[in-house]
């Protein structure tokens, strides 16, 4: 794992200077060692920041030549195969002088020999990477397949430039700075920024699974996917798995041992997060299986009850014979993360499950170098509790006449949540328990912007935080949701497998893996995610409904699986997530922080969001009648961002020509 960065520049005075400094600005994500490669002919600069993995000694240092001087590249991530496409490659070419036992030089030959399209097909793991031919004066820029590894790029004017995080890119002196507003509007809709979008308008995200090529002046060409995961679930569909239970149990065993035992190889200790759920419990027996020492498992817990699920953790650790280290987290300690989080994430970021992420890293890399997860289970089969929600609204939704449909939400916004609160109290012998204590009003407004006939409106509805964030955001236009463009998809699916699709291509990359690399990264910790080799993602996508969601249940798979090395009763449990009480932090020790970010003059003075629509949402959530503390939160992220935002070295300035 490392960090990238670069430039396509005319008329920088010292690119060796620039460069550096860029370079320098992610060096939490490379601490081991540091490279800049310049060619002044033609104004291309690229950085490298190496947390060493494979080929810890200097023989891996980057940016790395190829042997016949023709290619550079600087890499970020793990090629987990790489000793496999070796293989390929010396008995293609008949043997190779491999200078290092790194992937990087594995690309390089790969890609010299096959092309980068179909080098990367070959590929399993994570990465983004900049390779420049000298050849044909041309910049390749490429990242893995569901956006493990994170890489932005922009034009700037006459510049061009790309780096794994924003805050290098913000070091090239001819940045712009200017907000997108548009955004900003996502950003309080989904609590992070879809891809492309960044928060500044002439930088994006290159999309997974995709090349983009640069000419030497600095112009990009289109975008070309190298793989798709339509097309990928579509030949997955054409050849459903017809075993049965039992087959499909040990067909997903089997595969994810292969991914494991990849992504255990490493010349640095390799560890695992380990919550106690379905996932990172299976993820965790597969690696103790496997490995010949006992492995590495990490998790914290919180004081508050409600939060804490490090005794679940401590349960499976015990039971697997793992090396369990532990950390329950006071509040003190998990808010004093919070001043760095709008330095970590670089743009505004709205998951406030990264503070308990970054303790966890944190608390790893203390032991390990690199650390495996089990995230994407439940995009892959079936495991959000929406899903189950969804479909029954749905299906509810559509016996209702649309005349009728029309007038409920009306009806609802009738009555004040406290009325609602009241009124249902009343009912409560007949409502389920886990709705004891909820506040049952803000429920039914909540109820009321999901009273949609179409599946993807009530999806989108869902995944909304903000449902209306155009009236918040001055300035914005209403630009339509790059996720929305995701209502073209696989034929033939249920309801819960478009949910499923959608998650994959929207949540999974712009919330899930970019709060997970930033995190970890932020402490030099390398995380794996063995369920996202594409092979398991195929396999996934080929089996019937049934066998990930059984009984109104998700992740049906996966529990099986998991049942053949830890008791049920171990794991057997509502899912819970990684979550923080921020709704009463916000009410509590946090509040004197809000209010000064939540100041109206302020917000009035930076001319970006609406200050009395949020104002009332505040005193609304103080009052303790609503919780609202996600999109308060959302907003303070957004605010502490701004905050930061301005704080750029001006000593760069300097290394451009006038």
């Amino acid at each position: 794992m490392c960090g990238i960065t670069g430039f396509i520049s005319r008329g920088i005075v010292d690119p060796q200077h620039v460069c550096r400094r860029m370079t320098d600005a992610i060096s939490h994500r490379g601490p081991d060692d540091a490279g800049v490669w310049v060619d002044s002919d033609v104004g291309i600069a690229l950085g490298h920041r190496r947390l060493a993995i494979l080929d810890v000694s200097p023989a891996g240092h980057q940016p790395m030549s190829s042997a016949g001087g023709r290619f550079q590249i600087a890499y970020n991530g793990e090629i987990y195969n790489h000793l496999e496409i070796r293989r390929e490659l010396e008995s293609k070419l008949g043997g190779v002088a491999w200078r290092s036992r790194s992937d990087t030089e594995t690309l390089l030959v790969a890609i010299e020999t096959w092309g980068a399209n179909a080098t990367l097909r070959k590929c399993v793991g994570m990465f983004a990477i900049a390779v420049w031919d000298r050849l044909r004066r041309r910049l390749l820029l490429a990242r893995d397949r569901f956006g493990e590894k994170p890489l932005y790029y922009g034009r700037l004017g006459s510049h061009f430039v790309f780096g794994s995080e924003l805050k290098a890119l913000r070091l090239h002196p001819g940045f712009d700075e200017t907000i997108d507003r548009d955004s900003v509007a996502l950003f309080l809709r989904h609590c992070y920024i879809p891809e492309p979008r960044t928060i500044y308008q002439h930088v994006n995200k290159l999309p997974p699974a995709t090349i983009l090529e640069v000419d030497e002046r600095g112009q990009a060409g289109s975008l070309e996917h190298y793989w798709h995961v339509t097309d990928a679930i579509d030949a997955a569909r054409e050849r459903p798995f017809a075993g049965g239970d039992g087959e499909a149990v040990d067909r997903l065993e089997g595969l994810l041992d292969t991914s494991i035992g990849l992504q255990t190889i490493a010349d640095v200790p390799v560890g695992a997060f380990l919550s106690g759920g379905i996932d990172s419990s299976l993820v965790v027996a597969l690696m103790q299986r496997q490995g010949a020492a006992k492995t590495r498992t990490f998790t914290i817990g919180f004081s508050e009850k409600a939060y804490d699920e490090s005794s679940h953790a401590r349960a499976v650790a015990l039971h697997l014979g793992t090396e369990h280290t532990e950390l329950v987290v006071t509040p003190a300690q998990a808010m004093e993360v919070i001043p760095q989080l709008p330095s970590l994430y670089d743009e505004p970021f709205g998951d406030s499950s990264q503070i308990p992420t970054y303790l966890v890293s944190k608390l790893a890399r203390e032991h390990v170098t690199v650390s495996l997860s089990g995230d994407a289970g439940d995009e892959l089969f079936g495991g959000y509790t929406r899903y189950g929600i969804a479909r029954q609204l749905h299906a509810g939704l559509r016996r209702i006449p649309d005349p009728l449909l029309a007038r409920i939400p009306n009806m609802i916004r009738s009555r004040s949540p406290e009325w609602w609160d009241r009124y249902l109290r009343l009912a409560a012998p007949i409502l389920p328990r886990r709705w004891e204590g909820a506040r049952l009003g803000n429920k039914m407004y909540r109820l009321a912007e999901l009273m949609v006939k179409s599946p993807w409106e009530l999806y989108h509805g869902l995944v909304s935080h903000w449902s209306q964030p155009d009236r918040v955001v001055i300035g914005c236009e209403g630009a339509e949701s790059p996720v929305r463009e995701l209502m073209s998809q696989p034929s033939a699916l249920s309801y819960a497998e478009q949910m499923m699709y959608w998650d994959l291509l929207s949540y999974l990359p712009g919330d899930i893996l970019v709060k997970v690399d930033r995190a970890a990264m932020a402490v030099g910790l390398e995380t794996r995610v063995p369920m996202l080799d594409h092979r398991i993602v195929e396999f996934a996508w080929s089996l019937p409904l049934h066998l990930k969601v059984r009984a109104g249940q998700g992740k049906w798979i996966l529990r099986q699986l998991l049942n053949r090395y830890v008791p049920r009763e171990l794991t057997d449990r509502p899912k819970t997530g990684f979550g923080i009480p921020i709704g009463s932090w916000l009410r509590g020790p946090l509040r004197d922080w809000a209010e000064a970010l939540l100041d109206q003059g302020r917000m009035r003075g930076e001319g970006v969001l609406e200050p009395a629509l949020i104002r009332q949402r505040w005193l609304e959530h103080l009052s303790g009648n609503h919780d609202w503390g996600t999109l308060i939160w959302e907003v303070l992220m957004f605010q502490a961002w701004m905050e930061g935002k301005d704080e750029r070295p001006a000593a760069v300035m300097a290394a451009v020509s006038t």
